[in-house]
């Protein structure tokens, strides 16, 4: 991570679970962290504890990535505080627990909005910084093993799994197109497995699941925040596409799979 030491990474969905902990290792790491979601509280507070723990610089800013003026107006404040974004980390997401077939256009939307429409922004964003300064940049995608596999999931979560099949495939054309423009991007796409985290927690109680997350083999916050360190930690001339995390199946096979049947 050596040569990331002193740059700028902006992490959005930054207030909780695999958010949280990708903005410490990061910081952990060096970097200067912008950590952007809507609950601005929880982003001061993570801010506090981490320059305590370990003298982190993490500049926290709401930013609800459904308005594009708020997503402006972050690049600006890097650009004109820290001299430009060169790290970005599409992390933020939603999930709503109802049928397509029952569901609201609203719901429609806000998963577009957040899960689409923020990430190809926030890359365009990114881009355009990379390009003005001619440096080296990293984007990467918090994907889903759902962007993959949807047919593993039978439970009515509305758009999320094809909102995570447009990230995969957005993922790859922005790899390609960075590419024939010859701009010095990696593109990463990470797709975890089911991960113990705040948006689990909740779509279990919406869905009436009765789950007790201790006894089960799932993912942690951390995992994901390690493979986001490895991918930005291997040489230059690497470039890691995709990365599929799951839990390892001789112990996952011990217990239910909430998410399947």
């Amino acid at each position: 991570m050596d040569r990331w030491e002193g740059k700028v990474a902006l992490v959005t969905g930054a207030s909780s679970g695999i958010g949280t902990q990708i903005v410490n290792a990061l910081a952990k790491n060096g970097m200067k962290v912008i950590a952007v979601a809507r609950r601005l509280a929880k982003l001061e507070e993570l801010a506090v504890s981490i320059k305590s723990e370990f003298n982190g610089k993490v500049y926290p800013m709401a930013c609800d990535v459904q308005k594009e003026e708020e997503i402006l107006k972050v690049f600006k404040w890097a650009e004109e505080e820290l001299g430009g974004v060169d790290v970005m980390i599409n992390n933020a997401g939603v999930m709503v627990n109802e049928p397509i077939i029952e569901g609201s256009t609203e719901n429609y939307r806000k998963i577009l909005d957040v899960n689409v429409l923020a990430v190809a922004i926030c890359s365009r964003e990114l881009v355009q910084s990379i390009k003005k300064r001619k440096v080296a940049g990293h984007i990467i995608n918090i994907n889903s093993v759902a962007g993959h596999y949807a047919e593993m999931i039978t439970m009515p979560i509305s758009l999320y799994s094809a909102s995570k099949y447009a990230v995969t495939a957005m993922s790859t054309s922005l790899r390609h197109e960075i590419t024939k423009a010859k701009h010095d991007v990696k593109v990463t796409s990470i797709s975890p497995g089911m991960v113990d985290t705040e948006m689990l927690r909740s779509a279990a109680i919406n869905l009436g699941l009765d789950m007790d997350l201790e006894s089960l083999t799932i993912l942690k916050d951390t995992d994901i925040a390690d493979a986001v360190i490895y991918s930005l930690n291997v040489p230059h001339y690497v470039q890691i596409c995709e990365v599929i995390i799951t839990p390892h199946e001789a112990l996952a096979t011990k217990n239910p799979r909430p998410f399947s049947k």
